[in-house]
Formats: C-alpha cells, sequence, structure tokens
C-alpha cells in the first residue's frame, strides 16, 4: 500500500473518534488543549492498536471476528450514547455543573467503541503484503489529530447549545453505532 493509500485510510478510519471528541468537547465546561491533547492520545493509541490486533486475528480466525465487530461497536456506542442522554435529561439546567475533564475509562470505552472499524481493516489487512506497523501508526496519528480537533470544536459547539450538549452527544454516539451497524449490514454502500 502505497503512502496515499494509508494516509487516506488513517484519516478515514479517524472520522468515527473526531465525530465522538466533538461531543466530549460539547459536554465538557470549556476543555482546554491540555484535555483535547489527552483525549486525542488515548483515541489515537487505541485506534493505533486495534488494527494490529485485527491482524494477528486475521491471520487464524478472520471470519468470526468480522462476524461480530459491528454488533460489539454498536452495543458500545449505544450504551455509551444512552448514559449520556439520560445524564443530559436527569440533570436539572439550574443545577448541572459541567465537568471539566472525562474519566481515562470512558474515553477509552469509547475509543475502543470507536476503533472497532479499525480492528476490522487490521484482519483485512493480513491478507494484504503491507506494515502493519507502520500502517497502524498512521491510523494512530490521524485519530489523535482528528480527536483532538474535534474536542476544540466541541469547546465552541458546547457553549451554543448549552444543557443540550450532553444529549447532542449521546445521539451523536448511537449514530456512530447505527452506522457502523448498517454498514456491515449491507444498509449502507
Amino acid at each position: 500500500m502505497n503512502l496515499s493509500a494509508t494516509l487516506i485510510l488513517a484519516f478515514g478510519m479517524s472520522m468515527d473518534a473526531f465525530a465522538a471528541s466533538i461531543g466530549k468537547g460539547a459536554s465538557l465546561h470549556q476543555p482546554r488543549f491540555r484535555e483535547a491533547l489527552r483525549t486525542g492520545l488515548i483515541f489515537g493509541v487505541v485506534e493505533a492498536i486495534t488494527p494490529i490486533i485485527g491482524w494477528g486475528i486475521g491471520l487464524f480466525a478472520s471470519q468470526y471476528i468480522m462476524e461480530w465487530d459491528h454488533w460489539v461497536a454498536f452495543s458500545l456506542l449505544f450504551i455509551l450514547g444512552m448514559r449520556m442522554i439520560v445524564e443530559g435529561v436527569r440533570n436539572r439546567p439550574d443545577e448541572v455543573e459541567k465537568v471539566k475533564r472525562h474519566g481515562f475509562w470512558l474515553l477509552v470505552a469509547t475509543a475502543i467503541a470507536t476503533s472497532l472499524d479499525a480492528m476490522a481493516i487490521g484482519v483485512g489487512l493480513a491478507f494484504l503484503q503491507v506494515n502493519i506497523v507502520h500502517t497502524a501508526m498512521a491510523i494512530g496519528m490521524a485519530t489523535m489529530i482528528m480527536a483532538t480537533l474535534g474536542m476544540m470544536i466541541g469547546r465552541f459547539i458546547g457553549p451554543l447549545l448549552g444543557k443540550r450538549a450532553e444529549i447532542l452527544g449521546g445521539v451523536v454516539l448511537i449514530g456512530i453505532g447505527i452506522n457502523i451497524l448498517l454498514e456491515h449490514l449491507g444498509y449502507l454502500a
């Protein structure tokens, strides 16, 4: 795979993380660049690891993984999205104080959910003559850049949305999950 194909793949793989990070940034109280970079690093590391895992699994049992990855991604994103929606609806506008930082494990869970498609790509890459380490590094770097950018965009969208930002973030996560599911079921091209 040449450099341009690798970059297109890397940035294509980062789009789910970008959308999720916009929602994450919007639900925080004016996240600083440091928090955006932290989120980007978490998403980037997870996104770099998953194609390597998929590549390794692809060498052994690709058909089993590709049958279930979309269901796992949908379930995780649906649960995380519903959690955000419930929290956004449950809290009264006058008693809600936005947090300044998302928990590490919440970010890891979101990153895993948005990176399962990268694992499936890794399975496919096992059958091609590619350097999986270079490809995974490109995917991780692109995701880090896009997730950091998404958090900063979310910072500006959040105040415009007010208390609805967390609900919107949950809807975005559920939408990403539905999109992954529909793509794998063949309803979207």
